[in-house]
């Protein structure tokens, strides 16, 4: 009889873990069920879809089936007798897991249509696979209680969306692409299971609770090593430069997963390895306020001089990022000085926003998807005048930008307001406080700004005017799966927007860990009814203004002209704004820290026949990276070419060598 090696030790019986264990089942099977229905390509893609929003649903209902008074749900399996495999569901695992379960099946539903080969019927349901691989493992990272379970969930998640990167392996750029963020994503790892060495060797278990009994030194070690490693997969500065690369080789729909949710996985482990540490030294908040502000910045600076829209809101991202961890070190600040309610706005904050961001910009990635999969390009500078051609599509992408840019009554002021009255918080504060609370208003005002100025073009350039350059392909509106899916994502930005109290007392009841104040949380779920009174009447003013523009033309002759043609006879879309004219004054205004080249053909005559214009952005973090580091160690191992000789010999004898080398250093 054969028995398997997995021997179930202990599940605790709550509906929480249960249903999840169901949810991850779900998954699994919408990966591996459109392989037996390949023959009927539609059906195979409906039966993704259907797994997925089943798995979603179980896993929804398994974050609200039961409170967070009953304790944390979890379970244990042995392997071999040898090894432990630990999952806990606990209150900052739920906070990270809704937005898994909340936006995977709408991004399967776009792909119904986005997907639509039949010819790559195969390529699709690779696609397909991995994707559920990817919800599984991002689920699994969330729930990981030991080092063990974290370490393969997380390599998981790292090779399902490398494969997910590498769907149209064909491609130069993809391939290019892929190889990048495999190589960022292991070296993070790296780091990660390096803080995990540190833990390990202080304390001798592989468990979270024995994190405990761990000095202040090793603590700060593993910390900052776990913050490096974190990092990358966030996609902090300057760790971020593989966004930029694999969100346009990506399949729309698996970036708006990746920037959507994935990257969050950085912010959990940065926020779980805070809380088993449980050290309130202000260091950690310095570093990561630190970095969040240099994130945002830079992130949205480069975002602002991107012309390729999959790139900007790749740099978007980072800036997001940036604005999390501002909220996340405000917060940890707080808890160092002693200020509940700064801790607890800090955090709240943050974690809305991560959960806000993944609704706006999985909306705009797939708005951006759309336009690739109807134009066949991606550079702005040569579209225009879509919202004609694309409404649904242009009104939805409309809407996720004023969400991304934070402008009430959508879901992205919610946060970006906590995290401002987190800041004013240290504002009573002295000293160092004072001055790194100050330095994060003044970066988040500074995001703000150039985030509505670089969505502004984004929309300008892409939806509204003329073409600027004739098409492949005429632009037509997307599919009916891909139409549903923004709608989705988009009235979810306007109902959090228009009851953010819900997801506030959510968010808080989920970090209950951090900060457990009765009278901060009193204040934060005033501030989230203030909010919602707020957003809602900001829209019926908005309502009130339309209906009252109606009322008063109504009757009244309107005659539609061309607009000025500053003394052209006749208007054209060669005298429009581009995208990159609209924000160059922008972007030389940030010069020092964003590279930009010129090409030009100089005017040499009264009547010049042509002239050329062309500007360029380079990413300084990624040219330094590779003038600094890669350009070296890849002439170091050009230089060690001769090892790799082919006598199989020798290369037995390098692997006896280097046992004796590691006996030997075990010995003594």
């Amino acid at each position: 009889m054969l028995v398997s090696p997995f021997f179930l030790r202990s599940v605790e019986r709550l509906p929480r873990m249960d249903t999840l264990l169901l949810a991850l089942c779900c998954f699994l099977a919408g990966g591996i069920a459109p392989f037996a229905l390949r023959r009927w390509f539609a059906v195979a893609k409906a039966s993704h879809i259907a797994l997925l929003s089943l798995g979603a649903a179980c896993g929804l209902f398994a974050l609200f089936a039961s409170p967070l008074t009953v304790g944390p749900a979890g379970g244990d399996w042995n392997w071999l007798r040898v090894f432990t495999f630990s999952v806990r569901v606990d209150g900052l695992s739920r906070v990270f897991l809704l937005p898994i379960f909340l936006v995977a099946p709408i991004l399967g539903l776009y792909g119904y249509d986005y997907l639509d080969t039949p010819a790559h019927c195969l390529r699709s349901l690779v696609s397909q696979f991995f994707f559920s691989l990817l919800l599984i493992a991002m689920v699994l990272v969330t729930l990981a209680a030991n080092m063990l379970t974290f370490a393969l969930a997380w390599e998981l998640m790292s090779l399902s969306s490398f494969f997910l990167v590498l769907v149209d392996w064909e491609k130069q750029e993809v391939q290019e692409a892929a190889v990048r963020y495999l190589l960022f994503t292991q070296a993070g790892a790296l780091c990660v299971f390096a803080a995990f060495g540190v833990v390990f060797t202080a304390t001798g278990s592989l468990t979270f609770t024995s994190w405990e009994t761990l000095s202040h030194g090793v603590r700060l070690l593993a910390f900052f090593l776990a913050l490096v490693g974190f990092g990358s997969k966030a996609g902090i500065v300057p760790l971020h430069i593989w966004l930029p690369h694999a969100h346009p080789a990506a399949p729309s729909h698996v970036s708006a997963l990746m920037s959507g949710v994935m990257i969050k996985m950085g912010i959990y482990g940065i926020l779980r390895f805070y809380l088993l540490l449980a050290d309130k030294t202000p260091v950690f908040a310095w570093a990561v306020l630190l970095v969040g502000i240099v994130s945002g910045v830079l992130g949205v600076a480069y975002a602002l001089a991107e012309k390729d829209i999959k790139r900007l809101l790749a740099y978007s991202s980072i800036e997001n990022i940036g604005i999390i961890l501002i909220g996340c070190g405000l917060g940890m600040l707080g808890v160092s000085i002693g200020n509940p309610t700064m801790a607890l706005f800090g955090f709240t904050g943050a974690l809305v926003h991560l959960l806000n961001h993944a609704l706006f910009k999985s909306l705009l990635f797939l708005g951006a998807g759309a336009v690739l999969h109807a134009c066949g390009i991606r550079n702005m500078d040569r579209l225009g005048g879509l919202m004609r051609q694309m409404p649904v599509t242009g009104k939805n992408v409309l809407l996720g930008s004023a969400a991304i840019a934070g402008l009430p009554p959508l879901n992205g002021f919610v946060g970006e307001f906590l995290i401002y009255c987190a800041a004013f918080q240290g504002l009573s504060h002295h000293g160092k406080t004072l001055l790194i609370t100050v330095a994060a208003l003044l970066a988040m005002a500074l995001i703000g700004g150039l985030a509505a100025a670089c969505f502004t073009k984004m929309v300008g350039a892409t939806f509204l005017g003329e073409p600027r350059h004739p098409l492949a392909k005429a632009p037509h509106e997307a599919g009916a799966s891909m139409r549903l899916a923004m709608t989705l994502l988009s009235v979810g930005c306007l109902l959090v927007g228009l009851w953010p109290e819900p997801l506030i007392g959510f968010v808080a009841q989920g970090i209950s860990g951090l900060v457990a104040d009765g009278a901060a949380h009193e204040t934060l779920a005033n501030m989230g009814q203030a909010l919602a009174t707020a957003a809602r009447t900001a829209l019926l003013g908005l309502i009130a203004v339309a209906l009252l523009r109606r009322l008063l033309y109504r009757g009244k002759p309107i005659e539609e002209n061309s607009t000025w043609g500053c003394g052209f006879s006749q208007g054209t879309a060669r005298i429009q704004y581009t995208g990159t004219s609209y924000a160059r004054s922008m972007v030389d205004f940030n010069h020092p820290l964003v590279g930009i080249s010129d090409r030009a053909t100089p005017i040499a005559k009264i009547f010049p026949a042509s002239a050329r214009y062309s500007a360029k952005v380079t990413d300084l973090a990624e040219q330094g990276l590779q003038r600094l580091v890669l350009n070296p160690l890849l002439g170091m191992v050009e230089r060690m070419r001769w090892i790799q000789h082919g006598h199989i010999q020798l290369y037995i004898a390098y692997i006896v060598f280097t046992i004796a080398v590691l006996l030997v250093m075990i010995a003594y």
